[in-house]
């Protein structure tokens, strides 16, 4: 740390331009969150910025001094949405005229603050690496000037300010501070500079499981490119660690946690708990990452800071959010459970359950021996499930918990009761699991280019307000046709998933 490139560094950050427009955000204890942990958790409100959003810091501080170089664009962006509302607001407050690629999957609440903001919006790709490349494509086209997210000094240096800031706000030693990555400007910039000042402070990075570009370059100790990432965080979709950004990371990283969609959704609850504030998924995940690690860790009586980021939602995610946040909590179980086909079975298991809080019940009669029923039960803590699962057993049950699969959350539970023809069984049935990008027409161009090949013997969609619309399909197809089946699929050039031995399905359609 002690490098001419971090001194830079550091007096960069300490002379950037980032509050002509930036906030000095406050740091929130979260009371309830403290108390349960046993460790002191403080919130740094970033989601309290003009912008809703960290991103104001960097792109100002970028634009202020090209401007004072004499530059003064047209200037251009790549972004998912935070960063082209700092670039739009931050060129709008210094008189200059920006265009902003967004991917046309960017939630809408971002693309019209850019409007807003004064910003001329190009919508383009499914993600970010597309509408990253188009951006740079029109720089070489009409000579405009870029303005990267992350990848850049001056852009690091501004949203290393939220370090400088934190090191002058809490005044006891922080033990860790959670960061949540994308590209990694904003780990890189607040690490340099709290390492510089306090280097017992463990800076940690906190991405999506299905986003985890540094976790993929420090494990192999270079720089990789995911092949695909998920876009519930689109704030951190990012599919490869900048190269500026993880040369600094890679000095001084204590650690880098990953967290799932859940426990995301769990953190924008305990977000808006601790101060009715909604954040958007990017921005509870810091928080995320922070509970996970103290739990794992057994942390007690330490000082942690989470960095909520944004809160640029859009508002129809609220929906998904809030269906998987007691899942992401550990505290909902969602359980297949037979029980005889037979007068009474039904009133029986109701009684077994108890006065246990039931989210979700489907039950319906089967020419058979056996029925299937789909439980969801709610509990007040983690131990709950365990209890009910153990509980069912000693009363002769065999419940199977479907809580960490993804086709029951998404699909079977809203599907329960519907089994295929026999004639269907007896010619064969293949189940797939498909996403593709939610946009206007997505849902007509996915069925178009299934054809009539293949005869479909079950669709589920539902949309729930994601970056990703996702089916649930069945074709008719014997095993020696399945080849072509699955050639057929890849042609779509949607991702997709064998589920045909999902136990889900297994249970509830076939």
């Amino acid at each position: 740390m002690n490098s001419s490139k971090f001194k830079k560094y550091i007096k960069l950050i300490e002379t950037s331009s980032v509050y002509d427009v930036a906030q000095v955000t406050p740091v929130t204890k979260a009371i309830q969150l403290s108390k349960a942990l046993k460790n002191e958790i403080l919130l740094k409100r970033e989601d309290l910025q003009p912008v809703f959003s960290f991103k104001i810091r960097g792109a100002y501080n970028k634009l202020a001094k090209l401007k004072q170089k004499g530059i003064e664009g047209p200037f251009i962006a790549a972004s998912a949405g935070n960063h082209a509302q700092g670039v739009a607001f931050g060129a709008k407050s210094l008189g200059l005229k920006a265009y902003i690629v967004m991917p046309i999957t960017t939630p809408s609440i971002k693309v019209n603050s850019v409007k807003n903001y004064g910003g001329k919006v190009i919508l383009h790709g499914d993600n970010f690496d597309e509408a990253f490349k188009h951006a740079n494509e029109l720089v070489k086209k009409e000579g405009y000037t870029f303005i990267h997210p992350y990848d850049d000094t001056d852009v690091i240096a501004g949203q290393g300010t939220v370090g400088k800031e934190l090191i002058e706000q809490i005044s006891a030693d922080i033990d860790a501070i959670f960061v949540p990555v994308g590209g990694g400007g904003l780990l890189a910039g607040l690490g340099t500079y709290v390492k510089a000042l306090s280097p017992k402070t463990k800076i940690i990075g906190v991405e999506p499981d299905d986003a985890a570009c540094l976790k993929l370059a420090l494990d192999n100790n270079k720089r990789l490119s995911l092949s695909e990432v998920g876009l519930f965080a689109d704030g951190v979709a990012v599919k490869q660690i900048g190269k500026e950004t993880f040369s600094l990371i890679r000095e001084w990283i204590d650690d880098v946690v990953t967290v799932s969609v859940d426990e995301m959704c769990a953190s924008v609850q305990d977000t808006f708990q601790e101060t009715r504030t909604v954040p958007e998924p990017a921005g509870a995940l810091a928080l995320a990452g922070l509970k996970k690690y103290c739990q794992a860790r057994g942390l007690k009586n330490k000082t942690l800071v989470a960095i909520n980021s944004g809160a640029n939602l859009n508002f129809d995610r609220l929906s998904h959010i809030v269906e998987r946040v007691q899942l992401g909590e550990g505290k909902e179980a969602l359980l297949s459970v037979k029980i005889p086909e037979e007068r009474g079975s039904f009133r029986r298991f109701c009684n077994f359950l108890g006065k246990r809080s039931i989210s979700e019940f489907n039950y319906r009669a089967e020419e058979s021996k056996e029925a299937n029923i789909f439980v969801a039960c709610r509990f007040n803590d983690k131990e709950g499930k365990g209890k009910l699962i153990k509980h069912l057993k000693s009363k002769g049950f065999s419940p199977k918990d479907l809580s960490e699969n993804e086709v029951a959350k998404l699909h079977i539970k809203h599907m329960v009761g519907g089994r295929a023809p026999n004639a269907v069984v007896e010619r064969g049935e293949h189940i797939f699991r498909v996403e593709f990008p939610e946009r206007p027409g997505a849902l007509i161009d996915f069925l178009d280019k299934l054809s009539d090949k293949f005869n479909i013997t079950l669709f589920h969609y539902r949309n729930q307000g994601s970056a990703y619309g996702r089916v649930l399909v069945g074709f008719e197809s014997k095993e020696k046709n399945y080849s072509k089946l699955l050639k057929y699929l890849s042609n779509t050039g949607f991702r997709f998933w064998d589920e045909t031995q999902n136990t889900a399905y297994k249970a509830f359609l076939k």
